[in-house]
């Protein structure tokens, strides 16, 4: 089965369904990709056992949605994409598991939700970042404070997702956008109070 390509071993394995060549086929394309989709894992979480978990976690997915894979792209673009979001997935839920709440914050929650002018005023606000962060911000930046601050993805996964080699990782570009972003107000603000005079 080795000069099979991958999406002839795809074929196979829906041409066999049930039969002893079906499962032949599907561990051809595991022992194929296995060390890249655990790779892959291991620089979104850092952590070896937790990455082989995902891992395995993929191909059962994969194997499982196999029907939906449709040949207009190689098999392994198919495979990366559930791997990417299944991984994105689960450092997501990481990032947002419940941690102990302080008191300050359960008074905030007890005092309700915000007004509609406080919101649309969120929502102002929210515009305007993305606008000076376009503006002033380079690439990588932008992907650091989107990545962390709206994916609320954690600075290490950040860094092994972007593939960061520099010694303080993700953290280095969100304290460079944090500047750059505290003098693009500065200078809006200032336009702001020279339009007014």
């Amino acid at each position: 089965m080795d000069f099979l390509s991958d999406e002839e071993l795809v074929a196979r394995y829906r041409a066999h369904a049930g039969s002893p060549g079906s499962g032949r086929a599907l561990n051809e394309l595991f022992h194929r990709h296995r060390r890249r989709v655990a790779l892959w894992c291991l620089r979104m979480t850092g952590d070896r056992e937790a990455a082989a978990d995902l891992a395995q976690e993929v191909f059962l997915k994969a194997f499982r949605d196999l029907d939906s894979f449709r040949a207009e792209a190689k098999f392994t673009t198919w495979l990366y994409s559930i791997t990417r979001n299944h991984c994105f997935s689960e450092v997501r839920a990481r990032a947002s598991a419940p941690e102990p709440v302080g008191e300050l914050l359960l008074a905030d929650m007890a005092e309700g939700s915000l007004g509609p002018h406080s919101q649309l005023e969120r929502e102002r606000n929210a515009q305007l970042l993305r606008e000076l962060m376009q503006w002033s911000l380079d690439d990588t930046e932008v992907q650091v404070m989107t990545l962390h601050y709206v994916e609320e993805l954690p600075l290490e996964a950040i860094t092994r997702l972007l593939q960061i080699k520099n010694a303080t990782g993700a953290k280095a570009y969100s304290v460079s956008a944090r500047r750059k972003l505290a003098r693009a107000v500065e200078q809006w603000k200032a336009r702001g109070q020279k339009a007014r005079m």
